[in-house]
């Protein structure tokens, strides 16, 4: 244990107040007390304790309002019940509506001691599965939606190289959010609270990319009727975004690179040079060593923007992300449009689970918009959903697909037995989530229901583990 860990006890009797600090005084935890249930409430509304022990029979008010009171604040603080009031139901009963522990008076020293060390244990755990669940299984991070595994490596690479002023080089295909990563970056980076300044090369005419990057003076051209601001002076203290950087002209790409290297620049038609202090930020959507390959892309410039590289995974490899962003933009988009939308049906989840994708997320939006647009109902059902995803699998293959997801038989005990086809005999192939859902309960039931225990033995995250066990109860309601 730590010395870090507090422990308050609100204990009426100043000698059983006392003796429990006698108990505890060579243990490396900080001791505070309250007699009454007032300044119980009092110093829990300045500090949060680690661990309560909580007298039951205080003389303003019960121990279990102060339990209420705790639970209904919303604190992570562990609750140890010590009455000399207790029964068997009482226990029980006080467990459910909160309580970590129960120790009936008298408490012998070691008994109190092993009851507060497990539980200091338990809480230090949890943290490490709150931390573990926050570092490595967020849903949805900085504009983002998805838990899965190529989006968990994304969000981490962000993290690692949001604080520095290293440039990063986005690859990805069109539509899988390569700008997004980037706000993401910039947002996460100490330049947060400077201007975030996004060009897209592909977008703007090669004759006028240098005066939007650099910007101009009066009469450079024709049509420059006034001094103009570049991308660089607007961005100046916070982060440039050059979004298809591949499809820029080789003779800017020379300019940009000096500029990269220098933080000078110099306007179109201007005679004298300006500093900044930029964060660069570039993405495309082609293979950049091809484009060098083929000359199209300077090699200088590729490794001297080609720092952290972070790879955008396709729509299609993102597993049930598909589902959570769909949803999102279903229930979004509903709302906007006054409709009653709020999930799609098993077979239109079939459906977007096994469409390909080409354009990736922004393809996922404009379906959704569609459907949104031009029906209405609770569910999307696979009619309403637009060509070429209506016409994508046969009924036959929606029948089968749909049938390998429904759960298997169970003697687990956090669900009823259900029937579902069997394999063809003599077969020994079965579907992968068959036998991820049969191991997962298999270790569940070895655990006694402990899904914990059973993370730690099937080496994945608890969260992952509440997810799916949850989602198989859903199905079998």
């Amino acid at each position: 244990m730590k010395s870090t860990y507090r422990v308050l006890i609100i204990e009426d009797s100043l000698p059983l107040a006392n003796l429990y600090k006698q108990y505890l005084a060579n243990e490396p935890i900080e001791l505070a007390c309250a007699e009454t249930g007032q300044a119980a409430l009092d110093y829990l509304q300045e500090s949060t304790p680690h661990l309560i022990l909580l007298d039951l029979k205080l003389p303003d008010m019960p121990g279990e309002e102060i339990l209420q009171w705790i639970k209904k604040q919303g604190l992570p603080s562990s609750v140890i019940i010590v009455t000399s009031h207790g029964t068997l139901n009482t226990a029980v009963d006080l467990m459910r509506q909160g309580a970590a522990d129960f120790l009936e008076k008298p408490v012998s020293a070691e008994r109190l001691k092993t009851t507060i060390k497990n539980q200091l244990e338990h809480a230090r755990l949890q943290g490490l599965v709150e931390d573990l669940q926050s570092s490595f299984e967020r849903h949805t991070y900085q504009g983002f939606i998805g838990a899965s595994l190529p989006m968990q490596n994304v969000y981490r690479i962000i993290d690692s190289a949001a604080p520095s002023k290293a440039t990063v080089f986005i690859t990805g295909e069109s539509g899988t959010g390569k700008e997004v990563c980037a706000e993401a970056i910039h947002n996460q980076s100490p330049r947060a609270g400077e201007a975030f300044v996004a060009l897209n090369c592909g977008a703007i005419p090669h004759d006028l990319m240098e005066s939007e990057i650099f910007g101009h003076v009066k009469g450079a051209f024709t049509g420059a009727s006034n001094d103009r601001k570049g991308a660089a002076a607007q961005a100046n203290g916070g982060t440039l975004f050059l979004d298809e950087i591949c499809e820029m002209d080789l003779e800017l790409q020379k300019k940009l690179l000096r500029f990269i290297q220098t933080g000078r620049y110099q306007k179109v038609g201007a005679s004298k040079e300006e500093t900044v202090d930029i964060r660069f930020l570039c993405a495309t959507n082609r293979d950049p060593m091809k484009e060098v390959a083929e000359g199209r892309f300077r090699e200088d410039l590729y490794y001297r923007l080609h720092v952290v590289p972070l790879a955008m995974p396709p729509l299609r490899e993102r597993g049930d992300d598909i589902l959570s962003i769909a949803t999102s933009f279903l229930v979004s988009y509903a709302k906007e449009e006054g409709k009653q939308f709020t999930r799609f049906s098993p077979e239109a989840e079939v459906v977007l689970r096994h469409y390909p994708w080409p354009g990736n997320v922004r393809q996922l939006q404009n379906v959704v918009r569609n459907v949104v647009v031009l029906h209405d109902g609770e569910a999307v059902t696979i009619k309403q959903l637009p060509p070429p995803l209506n016409e994508t699998l046969s009924d036959q293959e929606i029948r089968s697909i749909t049938q390998t997801m429904k759960p298997e038989p169970t003697s687990s005990g956090f669900g009823e037995e259900t029937s579902s086809e069997e394999v063809t005999p003599g077969s020994d192939i079965r579907p992968l989530s068959e036998i991820e859902r049969e191991a997962i309960q298999k270790t569940i039931a070895y655990c006694d229901g402990n899904v914990l225990k059973a993370a730690v033995l099937l080496q994945i995250s608890p969260s992952t583990l509440y997810r799916k066990k949850q989602a198989w109860e859903t199905d079998e309601a």
